[in-house]
């Protein structure tokens, strides 16, 4: 994948032009080894190669990791022909459209003060290069997939690229900054405007309205005025891209470090009505008679506290969740005799829209059964109530959370808005009791593992019956009086499973 479309590390400013020439020049050192190893073969083959797009990008910006993107004037099989023999490994599913990947370990330059990675020998490294024809892109308006026409130039493959920030390239092996539309002016002013025209830009590519509210995300930067403009006007385009290109660039969105900024735009722009329209169809309208809570805005705090919570680094499954867990209110929206607005079971009907939603995304089907099944549980605990649930009722809790109980926590801690610092505090402490008597019971009785006290061998050698519904049956009985009173001597079950056989004739 390209180094432009993974990196969701903590965000830098960007910086003054001077210090990001002097750290550009760092990074590219840093892999001058292989880059320059590499370029080397292509002018003995008699072709060029740079550095280009997000990898110049990144290294302005200090932060170029090992994944660098390099564009020729080679075809895809004089590529192939080159790298072959050099790298470690190499991969051509992206051949149809001019890209070529492989994987090559290598050095780093002496002194470039960067240390090795997970395990990494010390001064080794393994890269992940892409080589890209010199090419450029264009949907037909009645197909999902772009033609792509491969070119001749540097300067032109550059002017077909989405925004000038990331129109750059370093030619190789003289390392000559090529520029032509003041990609480095605009990382200094943090800012994404399109080589050409946005109308241009997006018609060639109609997904690049989402990769402006992406990067925008990722980097922290605005949008011009023009391309905010033409993707409001553009916005139906998007309907001709792949769910599962849409499903991609939402997730780089979502695990970047600022993805409230990326779904504002959407929403402003119009392109969420159509990638994912139950985002902006929460905000409801308020008016004098009906005041109640906004819940787009709620909606994005909940996401912010949420990525807050986590611990070993971007969640999808807790921040989708976090973004959706209420977008079954607009269908639940009741106006009350008292004034009030109600939402009765959104929760439930949330999980069915997340499950529809995901579905059309191409989600995978256990990440959709996961964030549909925290969306359905994030008002559990507010039965807790005063803290009086049973024992019972807790370890119902665990049992339903199963694996995502830890992701339930942060959700559920994370969706405490109130201004009230009084009513937060106090469904705090709530939330504290409840994971302390998780904690005591988990001691107690391997909450994780709830099992009935019997198991189905047992349960039809005591009943004296054979495999079938009926051992299910009484397995399920079991396992609700392990629930409502916890684990159970071996004579007490027996004697529990006989009386419940006994009423069932």
């Amino acid at each position: 994948m390209p180094n432009d479309t993974k990196d969701t590390r903590a965000h830098r400013p960007a910086p003054e032009l001077g210090q990001a020439q002097r750290q550009a020049v760092g990074e590219l050192l840093r892999v001058s080894p292989v880059a320059d190893d590499l370029a080397e073969r292509f002018t003995r083959a008699g072709f060029s190669l740079a550095l280009v797009g997000g990898s110049v990008r990144d290294a302005l910006l200090g932060r170029l990791g090992n994944d660098l993107d390099f564009t020729t004037d080679a075809r895809p099989q004089d590529v192939l022909r080159i790298v072959r023999p050099w790298a470690d490994a190499v991969w051509d599913v992206g051949i149809a459209f001019g890209t070529v990947g492989c994987r090559k370990r290598g050095p780093e330059a002496v002194g470039s003060g960067a240390g090795g990675r997970g395990g990494e020998e010390a001064g080794l490294r393994d890269y992940q290069l892409e080589i890209t024809t010199y090419r450029s892109e264009a949907y037909d308006r009645n197909s999902r997939k772009p033609d792509v026409a491969y070119g001749d130039s540097l300067e032109e493959d550059l002017r077909r690229r989405d925004f000038t920030v990331n129109a750059m390239a370093v030619a190789l092996p003289h390392k000559e900054f090529v520029d032509p539309y003041d990609g480095l002016g605009d990382v200094a002013r943090r800012v994404l405007r399109t080589p050409g025209t946005p109308e241009e830009s997006f018609s060639d590519d109609p997904l690049r309205m989402l990769r402006a509210a992406r990067f925008a995300a990722q980097l922290d930067f605005t949008v011009a005025e023009p391309v905010r403009s033409a993707m409001k006007d553009m916005a139906e385009r998007i309907e001709i891209v792949s769910a599962e290109r849409i499903r991609d660039e939402l997730n780089k969105l979502l695990l970047s470090d600022h993805p409230r900024k990326g779904i504002e735009l959407l929403v402003e722009t119009g392109l969420a009505a159509r990638v994912l329209p139950e985002v902006p169809a929460l905000r409801l309208e308020r008016d004098e008679h009906h005041r109640h809570k906004d819940v787009y805005e709620h909606s994005l705090t909940v996401l912010e506290q949420a990525i807050d919570l986590e611990e070993d680094g971007p969640d999808l499954v807790l921040r989708l969740a976090a973004l959706l867990h209420d977008i079954g209110k607009p269908r639940t929206r009741r106006f009350e005799p008292d004034g009030r607005v109600s939402f009765h079971h959104h929760e439930v009907v949330g999980a069915k829209l997340v499950k529809q939603r995901m579905t059309r995304l191409k989600y995978s089907n256990e990440m959709i059964k996961d964030v549909a099944r925290l969306v359905e549980l994030h008002l559990r605990f507010h039965g807790y109530g005063t803290g009086e649930w049973t024992d019972s009722a807790v370890r119902r809790y665990v049992r339903d959370a199963g694996p995502l109980l830890n992701r339930l926590h942060k959700l559920t801690r994370s969706d405490c808005t109130t201004r009230n610092k009084r009513k937060a505090q106090a469904l705090s402490r709530a939330y504290d009791g409840l994971e302390e008597r998780i904690e005591r019971l988990r001691e107690q009785e391997e909450l994780d593992a709830i099992r009935p006290d019997l198991n189905g061998n047992e349960i039809m050698e005591i009943l004296g019956i054979r495999p079938g519904p009926q051992v299910g049956r009484a397995y399920q009985h079991l396992l609700e009086l392990r629930l409502e009173r916890g684990p159970m001597e071996r004579e007490a079950a027996v004697a529990a499973l006989k009386e419940w056989w006994a009423a069932q004739g």
